[in-house]
């Protein structure tokens, strides 16, 4: 079964204050969180049990600071992702994890 909970595109991807990419993808699926380039390549993946995110009041409005393997990376969400129905990519990416947590636990 491979459904996906979550996918974003131009996602600007950082580590600490190193830029990563400013067009990767954030794909939740299968319980997995993978973090890809703009062409595919994986930045990291880890299962989502073991990832943590969080909205910090310090950062942008449109970021999240995520811990994936140890490794914190600033992900920030702009407004191409937005849906018609006015739902942001962000809220969205959250409630995705938690979603996906919930299943496997």
């Amino acid at each position: 079964m491979a459904d996906v909970e979550f996918s974003a595109s131009g996602v600007r991807i950082e580590r600490f204050t190193r830029s990563l990419t400013r067009a990767g993808q954030v794909v939740v699926k299968d319980g997995r969180l993978s973090l890809l380039t703009s062409n595919g390549r994986e930045i990291d993946s880890a299962p989502v049990g073991t990832v943590s995110a969080r909205k910090w009041w310090f950062i942008a409005a449109d970021s999240v600071i995520a811990r994936v393997n140890g490794v914190r990376y600033r992900l920030t969400m702009g407004q191409r992702s937005r849906r018609r129905d006015g739902a942001a990519p962000l809220r969205r990416f959250l409630e995705a994890l938690r979603h996906a947590r919930g299943r496997r636990d």
